[in-house]
């Protein structure tokens, strides 16, 4: 992002904890709607957050404060369909639906990402700690973030160590992501290492400085477990 519009959105989604991930010009075949009363949409620019980014905007809000259920959906939905209000987007979720939208698809067309081992998408900068908290759509002639002229990293990387990392071995390149094993190895015991962040993403050699805090991480975890 470069003209001064670019540099407000950016500076605005950094002071609420969020990055702009990539953009694209969306194809009929790529699941997304129109924006609403009818327009098509020219531009879709991914929005996302690393490790250490939203944690010290999330943790200062209401959201966070009032102990119901979905803090974080509730405040990236507040923060994120607010920005892209004031500069005339229309904001996607991809926690709300049906439908679901394919984010995931969205997030390989804006280069930069590979699938990985770990079910999760990995990014040649970002490592496997971006999350994907909206899209933001516009029919206006806009230009989108440049995609990245690398690939994601998991198409070089050969010796795969979250594969091994895992204590359970949840991961596997043959049958994908093993959750209930994953949740039950977490609900055994407190105490486990994988509370602090999963092994197998901080054995990723990419995205170091992305990692996201400790706390961070076993806010994540109590959530998916369903604590």
């Amino acid at each position: 992002m470069t003209t001064p519009a670019a540099a407000k959105l950016t500076e605005d989604l950094a002071a609420a904890g969020f990055l702009c991930l990539g953009g694209f010009e969306p194809g009929a075949g790529d699941g997304v709607p129109d924006i609403s009363g009818g327009s098509a949409v020219t531009n879709l620019l991914l929005i996302g957050s690393t490790g250490p980014s939203l944690w010290p905007s999330f943790r200062t809000t209401p959201e966070f404060a009032d102990l119901a259920p979905h803090a974080l959906d509730r405040y990236t939905k507040r923060a994120l369909s607010q920005i892209a209000s004031d500069h005339r987007y229309e904001a996607l979720f991809p926690f709300e639906g049906p439908p679901y939208f394919p984010f995931q698809q969205w997030a390989l067309k804006c280069g930069g990402f590979s699938q990985s081992p770990l079910g999760v998408l990995a990014h040649a900068q970002y490592g496997p700690w971006t999350g994907f908290r909206a899209a933001f759509l516009t029919s206006e002639p806009v230009i989108a973030t440049p995609a990245p002229t690398v690939s994601g990293p998991c198409e070089t990387c050969f010796d795969k160590p979250c594969v091994t990392a895992c204590p359970v071995d949840a991961i596997s390149p043959e049958t994908g992501y093993d959750v209930p094993a994953c949740k039950t190895h977490l609900a055994s015991d407190p105490a486990v290492a994988c509370w602090s962040g999963c092994l197998a993403r901080h054995a990723c050699p990419y995205g170091g400085d992305h990692k996201p805090s400790p706390e961070t991480a076993r806010f994540h975890m109590e959530s998916f477990v369903g604590l």
